[in-house]
């Protein structure tokens, strides 16, 4: 694997931004922007769908504590059936933008692509949570915070298994659906009862 770049241009301030939980069955769409520091390297680093849970939880510490500004933001499922999962996934983008303290220069996005921020240009980066530093590190907060979340979700409905598959439409969840009906975090505008599972990498758990 090719090392992470450290920026896409040397010249300008650049946020990272990614997301998490887009393709889940409930809860939250998260993301977050990161904006690092020149120079910035941790050996850990990379998309967190490539890292081990305490990796992730290692690496969320050192971000928020070195990274020169971080925001992260969540749009909850009524508005993810409300807009729709892409829109509710560039609103939480825009939303961990408008938290971050320093202004950036460029957005660099992962994906293919995004509702323009205001007064800030973007780039997109078709998996740029594996090419550039800021990104993989905003992957790394979206994705550590979204799990926190459904944890917590877990301990009020145990049975869907929330704790272990964060939300994504594993089996155990499914049946837990067809047995127990759906929650109030369920996103009732996905095809929750399909026959065939919406297709997922488990390595997004």
């Amino acid at each position: 694997m090719a090392p992470l770049l450290s920026f896409f241009r040397d010249d300008l301030i650049e946020a990272g931004c990614d997301e998490a939980g887009r393709g889940c069955y409930a809860g939250p769409v998260c993301a977050a922007a990161v904006i690092l520091p020149r120079g910035f390297h941790h050996p850990l680093l990379n998309d967190s769908k490539q890292m081990k849970v305490a990796e992730r939880n290692e690496l969320r510490t050192v971000i928020e504590r070195e990274a020169l500004a971080f925001g992260v933001a969540m749009v909850d499922n009524n508005e993810i059936d409300r807009i729709n999962i892409l829109k509710a996934s560039f609103l939480a983008m825009h939303k961990a933008i408008d938290q971050l303290k320093t202004k950036p220069d460029l957005l660099l996005i992962d994906g293919n692509r995004f509702v323009p921020y205001p007064g800030i240009p973007h780039i997109c980066h078709i998996k740029g949570d594996g090419k550039y530093a800021s990104i993989a590190a905003a992957s790394v907060l979206a994705k550590t915070y979204r799990d926190e979340f459904m944890e917590k979700l877990h301990n009020e409905f145990p049975v869907y298994g929330w704790n272990q598959n964060k939300g994504y439409g594993t089996a155990v969840h499914r049946k837990a659906i067809v047995e127990a009906g759906i929650s109030p975090y369920h996103r009732r505008s996905f095809r929750l009862y399909a026959e065939e599972p919406v297709l997922f990498e488990e390595n997004e758990l």
